[in-house]
């Protein structure tokens, strides 16, 4: 017996809860009108949610207020010269395009309520442009979660989408969802599908198909992000460029223990609301410590610590790579997936102040030694003799010992160690002694993604539009190379805006697509 599914409609429905789905859902109901987002997961937040939050952009208001005069053409020459060796692939239109309206997004978050520190220098960047968000990536989430429940944006949480619909012509009408009991439900847009559901750091078929197998052994940091947004497009016709391209392997520092997916509010309308308005008396102070309280970021030591002397051992206690040639694909290899960054007093000196920093950091901008010591003391090993670091971080002493040993008389001989490094120039025997992590390699994410043009609509292998469908974010790359700090953020959101602007502003179809049942799915 075959039983038709459950349809309704809606204008336009957004795939995905992370921060480019809530800017689309956001902006897109701000038209006047009716939007259904859907999110797999119970939480709202994505990849954006967990992320340290940095926000890079020219000609903002902070810039201005900082006496920093800036010119997008100078950020976009910039942006290009962090990755040279991508930038044959890059999409140098829709690069231009994101610094000439990144500004802009940071306004609009400002006037939500998002607070940033800043601009900061990240070199090679001429001027300031790294824009943190204080406290943490979570206020995007809770920003934008908050406005999309005053527009009356319909959030169904545990929804996943499973199927594009088409129409006859061949135009994306709608989407099949299925929730947390298995239940299928139709929902048609009469305007347009906006595919905002993250990348594909952690969905293995997808990087089986256009990575190695070792990169594609590496796990995500987020690992929800199948893919699935991708598949869909692919499946309705659009086209996916630079699915070869990933950022990373990353070295990041693992998180503390507990749910580093956990929002300000939860995924519910009713509760979020509820949750929104208890926050929102408590004053910005309460609500800052409540976000601190959620600060989950993977943070990425910077290379310049092996550049310095640090060193990478793993759980035996032992070096396992040359540090400043590509470590990141080694660390999986080792017992655990994971190491320590040792190094002495001397690297730990050079590292407590500009412009050598250990990693970004969210409100602070840019963490030193001192900080880790205070913000991340699970991470931080301060010991006065190697036996006693090694009995801190849980390795055997003896072999500890006998590697610093090994490195120390290679650096002092000015001779390349057994895995080719030649040392920088000083030995690791300058009391205290330091550990930082455990640390761990991820794919942080994924560079390909749908090929959209500048409204963010989805294009096939042709250039021509698929009509009825953009992407926004991860899923709609659109060729892009965005490997610095803050690059993400500012494209995810931005895209997002844009994406929820032009599908609201598509014409609507004139037609009931609920009341044509030969379209609905059916189930047997």
């Amino acid at each position: 017996m075959r039983r038709h599914t459950p349809h309704r409609e809606t204008d336009v429905i957004v795939v995905g809860g992370g921060g480019s789905g809530l800017a689309a859902a956001v902006e897109a109901s701000s038209h006047g009108v009716a939007v259904t987002l859907l999110e797999k997961r119970p939480q709202l937040g994505g990849t954006t949610g967990i992320a340290v939050g940095s926000f890079t952009a020219a000609c903002t208001s902070l810039q201005h207020a900082a006496s920093v005069e800036d010119r997008t053409a100078w950020h976009r020459q910039d942006i290009a010269r962090f990755a040279p060796q991508r930038e044959s692939k890059n999409n140098t239109s829709l690069r231009a395009w994101l610094a000439g309206n990144a500004a802009d997004t940071l306004e609009w978050l400002l006037a939500m309520g998002v607070e940033f520190t800043g601009p900061h220098p990240e070199p090679p960047n001429r001027l300031p442009r790294m824009h943190n968000v204080v406290p943490n990536a979570k206020i995007y989430i809770f920003r934008l979660q908050r406005q999309a429940i005053l527009q009356g944006v319909e959030i169904l949480a545990g929804h996943a989408a499973t199927r594009l619909i088409l129409d006859e012509t061949g135009r994306v009408a709608g989407v099949a969802s299925r929730d947390s009991s298995g239940e299928t439900t139709a929902i048609y847009a009469r305007r347009g599908v906006v595919l905002a559901a993250g990348d594909y750091s952690s969905g293995l078929a997808v990087k089986n198909e256009f990575l190695s197998s070792e990169t594609a052994a590496i796990e995500g940091i987020n690992p929800h992000s199948a893919g699935d947004g991708h598949r869909l497009a692919r499946d309705a016709g659009a086209a996916l460029v630079n699915m070869d391209v990933i950022y990373g392997p990353e070295i990041r520092f693992v998180p503390p223990p507990g749910d580093p997916f956990r929002q300000l509010l939860p995924a519910s309308a009713s509760g979020a609301g509820s949750a929104s308005r208890e926050l929102d008396d408590l004053g910005p102070e309460a609500l800052h410590a409540h976000a601190r309280q959620l600060l989950f970021t993977w943070q990425h030591p910077e290379d310049t610590l092996y550049e310095s002397g640090a060193l990478l051992v793993n759980r035996d206690g032992e070096r396992f790579v040359d540090e400043t040639r590509n470590p990141a694909m080694a660390i999986p290899k080792q017992p655990g997936r994971m190491a320590y960054l040792i190094f002495d007093q001397r690297v730990a000196r050079l590292f407590g102040g500009w412009p050598n920093f250990i990693s970004t950091a969210p409100e602070i901008g840019y963490a030193y030694i001192h900080d880790f010591r205070r913000l991340r003391p699970d991470l931080y090993h301060e010991a006065p003799a190697v036996a006693d670091l090694a009995a801190r971080i849980g390795v055997d002493s003896k072999a500890l010992d006998v590697t610093l040993a090994h490195y120390n008389q290679a650096v002092t001989q000015g001779v390349a160690d057994r895995f080719g490094r030649v040392g920088s120039g000083a030995p690791v025997d300058k009391p205290p002694y330091y550990a930082l992590g455990p640390a761990k390699s991820w794919i942080v994410t994924t560079e390909g993604g749908v090929r959209i043009n500048q409204a963010m609509q989805a294009l096939d292998d042709e250039g021509k539009v698929v009509p009825g469908l953009y992407a926004a974010g991860s899923n709609g790359m659109g060729g892009l190379i965005l490997w610095s700090h803050g690059l993400h953020i500012a494209w995810a959101l931005t895209s997002g805006r844009h994406a929820g602007r032009s599908a609201a502003r598509e014409l609507p179809t004139g037609r009931s697509y609920s009341s044509n049942i030969r379209m609905a799915f059916s189930i047997d």
